[in-house]
Formats: C-alpha cells, sequence, structure tokens
C-alpha cells in the first residue's frame, strides 16, 4: 500500500484481515465471532482515528471520573460489541428501503470498523447519568449531563443521517442504548462504595481486556487465511464485492511493481482476476483491460536502490502505460459509483 490510504481508506482487504466486521465471517461457515469485539479498536484511515480519538479525549474522562477505570473499560468494552452486534443484525437488504430504512439498514454486507459505537455507548451513560442523578447534581453539571446531552445525540445522529451510505449508524444507536442501560443499573462511584464491590468490578475489567486480548490473537491465528470459496459467492452483492476486493489487490499489486520493484505477487494477482467472476459486461470489460495492463507491468523497469539510506527512488510507468492506466482507472471508478447506487436502491 502506498500512504496514501491513510487519508483516503484501507482496503476492504487490509480491514478484514486486522479484524473489521462482516457478516459473512462471522456467520457460517466461517465462525469468527471475534469480530464482534476488533473492529472498535481499528479505523478505515487517519482522519477516522482522530476524530473518534478527539471524541474520546473529550468524553472519556468525564465517564471515568464519575464511575472509575474499572468501570470505564467495561463500558468501552461491552457498549463496542453491543454496536458491532447491531451492526450485525442491521445487514437486511429487503428493509434497506427508502431514506430511514437505510439510515439503520445496510443494502449489502460491507467491512464496519470504528469506536463510535463504544463513544455513543458514553454518551448514552452521560445521559442517563444526568437524569437518574439530577437532583445531586450541581446547575453546571445538569447543563452538561441528562438532556444537555441532547443536542449533541440529535446532530450526531443528523449528521449519521446525511451520511447514511457510508455510516453505520446501527452501530451508534446500538452503543446508544447499550450505554444508557448499563448507567441505569450500574451506580456512579462513591466515596462509600464497599471494598468487595471495587473488588468485582476489578475482575469484569481484568475479564474484558482479556476478551479483547484474546480477540485479537485470533486475529493473528487467522491472518492472510484463505476464505470465501467462489462457489459461495453466488449473490449480486457477494459477485460485487468478491470482484472489487480483487480490484483493490490488483491496485496494489501494480503500486508494489512501480514504487518498489517487488512484482513477487503479479501472477497471483493475475490468476485471481482470471478466476474472478464480474457481475456485468461493463465490469467483465474492465477486468480483461486490467488484466492486460497488469501482464505489461512486468517488464516495466523496477525501483532503483536509493545510494543514501531511506526509500527507494521511485520509477514511473511509461507514457503511454501510464496514460492507459489513468483512463481505466477513471472508467473503473465510473463504474463503482454507478453499481454503489444501484445496489443501495
Amino acid at each position: 500500500m502506498s500512504g496514501q490510504v491513510l487519508w483516503q481508506a484501507f482496503t476492504t482487504r487490509v480491514l478484514i484481515e486486522y479484524g473489521a466486521k462482516l457478516n459473512s465471517l462471522v456467520a457460517a461457515p466461517y465462525h469468527e465471532y471475534w469480530r464482534f469485539v476488533t473492529p472498535m479498536f481499528i479505523h478505515v484511515n487517519l482522519l477516522h482515528l482522530a476524530v473518534n480519538m478527539y471524541s474520546l479525549w473529550i468524553i472519556g474522562p468525564y465517564v471515568e471520573k464519575l464511575y472509575g477505570s474499572a468501570k470505564f473499560v467495561v463500558f468501552w468494552v461491552l457498549t463496542g460489541i453491543a454496536g458491532v452486534v447491531a451492526s450485525y443484525l442491521t445487514v437486511r437488504p429487503n428493509l434497506a428501503v427508502g431514506p430511514f430504512g437505510r439510515f439503520i439498514f445496510k443494502a449489502f454486507d460491507e467491512p464496519s470498523a470504528g469506536a463510535s459505537g463504544a463513544l455513543f455507548g458514553l454518551v448514552g451513560v452521560l445521559f442517563v447519568f444526568g437524569i437518574k442523578y439530577r437532583k445531586e447534581l450541581p446547575e453546571g453539571f445538569k447543563r452538561a449531563f441528562g438532556t444537555g446531552m441532547l443536542p449533541v445525540i440529535t446532530i450526531n445522529l443528523f449528521i449519521g443521517f446525511l451520511g447514511r451510505g457510508f455510516i453505520d449508524n446501527a452501530a451508534h444507536l446500538g452503543g446508544l442504548i447499550s450505554g444508557a442501560a448499563l448507567a441505569s443499573v450500574v451506580s456512579y462511584r462513591r466515596p462509600e462504595d464497599s471494598q468487595g464491590s471495587a473488588i468485582v468490578w476489578r475482575v469484569l475489567q481484568m475479564m474484558a481486556l482479556l476478551v479483547v486480548a484474546v480477540s485479537f490473537l485470533q486475529v493473528v491465528r487467522h491472518f492472510n487465511v484463505p476464505r470465501f470459496e467462489p462457489q459461495a459467492q453466488n449473490t449480486p452483492r457477494d459477485l460485487f464485492l468478491n470482484y472489487v476486493s480483487a480490484m483493490n489487490q490488483a491496485h496494489e499489486t501494480i503500486a508494489a511493481v512501480v514504487y518498489e520493484g517487488d512484482s513477487s505477487s503479479v501472477d497471483q494477482t493475475l490468476q485471481r482476476l482470471q478466476s474472478t467472476p464480474a457481475p456485468d459486461a461493463a465490469a467483465e470489460e474492465l477486468r480483461t483491460r486490467l488484466i492486460a495492463l497488469l501482464g505489461k507491468t512486468k517488464s516495466q523497469p523496477t525501483a532503483s536502490p536509493s545510494p543514501a539510506p531511506g526509500p527507494r527512488r521511485e520509477t514511473k510507468l511509461d507514457d503511454k502505460l501510464f496514460a492507459e492506466f489513468a483512463a481505466w482507472s477513471n472508467d473503473y471508478n465510473a463504474w463503482l459509483k454507478t453499481t454503489v447506487q444501484h445496489l443501495n436502491q
């Protein structure tokens, strides 16, 4: 990959390998249930990470000071899992109809990742805390918590409605509702709390952290394991996702040849492209052109070693091949945009 993905988005394959939620991998025959945990710790690009970590920096300290670090960790993990579960349950193409249907439900299975569900969980905790203890709170805290959180919730849900094509609103709502439910039954940290209660929460904290650790151990164990048998890709959505994944891999292979001088994966990528069914005639024509372009890169000069420590000097495709690749990219992006809009209808 190039550094460009930090600002755009990691490819589908990368997100899946590092633990993103994908319904088809959680369900049979794969049963990768650890994907209910890992998505809350990975993000699709650097901006996604920065926004969520800034939000955590603003909201997290309030929850931790009110409930203690042990309860905070338990809240984070449980509400994060609840958000992923909600995302899993709302991949319902038959219900993703109209603006409000697409606000919650998803028309097709795609990778989902990010800490937003857990962040909404913390918002739910503060919302219920402010209502539950409104008689004990100073005036300033009443404005910040409880009903004071309503504008924050409303604005974020409105943003989610505007971005319903790419924002996982079900995960946000799952986190929000689970956080509110936890705060309704769990008391905040009081000076008179018993030592036994503190020990119980420390045990729960360690169990939550253990669940996270075991889940990422599963990521390591399943890293780069072949998945998605060709015969399973029989629905239009599956054909589309498998095809796009193959195209993304080809992009990465071409970049590796041009900028890293690494042609080791060219043959493997060509084999996958040739065995990947195209969803329609236009996709078939695009695939044929890309196979030809990928074959031509094998005869291109590779990156030369830098005379000084540091990255290698870049090489470029010859002008004619570069123009062909640029034209192909424009045609592919136009096809992708049209096909995604069609699938979301």
